[in-house]
């Protein structure tokens, strides 16, 4: 590393002379000399992602297929991301058959169900079962288990019908035609730059998350580790999942308490990031910063009181719409050759106080 030996010497230094005095203290006199010693891939932003793909648009040239009927299956009907999810969705099928002049038997149409809590993977699948055996002509699921569909995707290509996930994927991508969702891991990057520029770049911090079998979270956690594993005296203490604890709030409010002296805290989805921002906490655990995912209205409003520093947000409104038009491109015949990419990941933001009234940024915000 550069400068390392010299500049841990320094810091060791500067910390045992403050050692007496408070924490704020000591982080402003050797900040000077953290930034000298990070490494180029530290200093990054982690926010520059690669050019984002093209996104599909209405293309009447392609030979879509009359009367096409989807069927989406969601994780959870319930929320305000999903909301936009579905809007999303309803708004491809309404332009879809305006610009092909469907009317009528030939009009597409879609169906949209679900449980309404991503934790009910087993109600979740049954819902897939029950919408397979009904023949429709394409599937779009969001997956709440990435190990828990494969009988269901099997059943699916036996039967003929096209699979398009969307959201959160799962294990085994040989049975998908296409793959619509938000660069997760690049949100999990993202939050570990913001939280550790929010820290002073030391200190120690905790990740809140979703289920640990949901693939979307797993790559948000896994980015948010594999860059906050380049800032040294940054000490992760605890990683806790909704689907691995009994009760997710106690499971925070022990980790609060275990740790009095946190830095910081990364609340992976909404659910969690709500949950944590109402628990009664004490006045030591309001200093903690913490940064969450999605723009719901309890997080923004979080936001403009200060109790969270910023989120990182998707676009659920362009997700849904992409994953229709891909769906029904799934539904032209095959001897008419359409390519359809394998995979399209949405570019996350960041928002905060700053960009918040930015129009720039109305479709991550979600109310």
């Amino acid at each position: 590393m550069r400068k390392a030996a010299v500049a841990t010497a320094g810091i060791l230094a500067v910390s045992a002379l403050l050692s007496g005095c408070r924490k704020e203290v000591v982080e402003e006199a050797i900040s000077p000399i953290v930034a000298e010693v990070l490494e180029p891939e530290e200093t990054e932003t982690a926010e520059e992602t690669e050019p984002e793909q093209l996104l599909l648009e209405i293309d009447r040239e392609i030979p879509i297929q009359a009367g096409a009927r989807i069927a989406v299956v969601s994780k959870s009907t319930n929320g305000e991301f999903w909301d936009r999810v579905r809007a999303g969705m309803e708004a491809a099928v309404e332009e879809v058959n305006e610009a092909y002049g469907f009317e009528g038997d030939d009009k597409a149409a879609m169906t949209f169900e679900g449980p309404d809590d991503e934790q009910k993977v087993e109600e979740h699948i049954n819902i897939i079962d029950a919408v397979i055996a009904e023949n429709p002509d394409v599937l779009c699921l969001s997956i709440g288990d990435m190990e828990s569909c494969q009988a269901q995707l099997e059943a699916a290509m036996e039967n003929g019908i096209p699979v398009v996930i969307f959201d959160s994927s799962v294990t085994d991508m040989k049975l998908v035609r296409a793959f619509r969702a938000t660069d997760n891991r690049q949100v999990g990057k993202m939050a570990a730059y913001r939280l550790g520029r929010a820290i002073g770049k030391m200190g120690k911090v905790a990740v809140f998350s979703g289920q640990e079998k949901t693939e979307s979270v797993k790559n948000r956690v896994e980015g948010f580790l594999e860059m906050v594993g380049g800032y040294t005296d940054i000490d992760v203490v605890e990683v806790i999942y909704q689907d691995q604890v009994e009760d997710m709030e106690a499971a925070m409010m022990e980790t609060l308490e275990k740790h009095p002296n946190l830095d910081g805290v990364f609340c992976t989805n909404a659910d969690v990031a709500d949950m944590y921002l109402d628990m009664e906490k004490n006045e030591e655990n309001d200093r903690v910063a913490m940064i969450g995912v999605d723009g719901t209205s309890r997080q923004l409003e979080a936001i403009q009181s200060g109790e969270e520093i910023g989120l990182i947000s998707q676009d659920p409104y362009t997700m849904g719409y992409q994953t229709i038009l891909t769906a029904l491109m799934t539904t032209v015949p095959e001897e008419k050759e359409v390519e359809i990419e394998k995979e399209i990941l949405l570019r996350p933001v960041w928002l905060e106080l700053a960009n918040l009234e930015d129009p720039e940024y109305s479709n991550y915000i979600y109310n």
